[in-house]
């Protein structure tokens, strides 16, 4: 059972920045592909970067060019930078692999208000 534990989110003016970060346990983290993704309010879960485990990276549309994810296999880690952020970007953020298999974890908000 994969365990998944999401940080880094908070409170950022628009334009502003944060670094999301995801460990996960209990799976051999390296060799699959892994994905963050977003939840706004009464809308779906959707995906909004996945890194391969050659660290070959792709991203939605709406975030490409301000949102940059990296992993580090030795921590069981996958990263979420995030810049120049819109109000629009405000969701609860969760990590899992690319599809997404099992359980979630608790995810982290954003919030990109003034």
């Amino acid at each position: 059972q994969v365990q998944l534990v999401e940080s880094g989110g908070g409170l950022v003016q628009p334009g502003g920045s944060l670094r999301l970060s995801c460990v996960a346990s209990g799976s051999i983290f390296s060799i699959y592909v892994w994905g963050w993704y977003r939840q706004a309010p009464g809308k779906q879960r959707e995906l909004v970067a996945s890194i391969t485990s050659r660290s070959s990276t792709n991203y939605a549309n709406s975030v490409k060019g301000r949102f940059t994810i990296s992993r580090d296999n030795a921590k069981n880690t996958v990263y979420l930078q995030m810049n120049s952020l819109k109000p629009e970007d405000t969701a609860v953020y969760y990590c899992n692999k690319a599809p997404a298999v099992g359980s979630w974890g608790q995810g982290t908000q954003v919030t990109v208000s003034s």
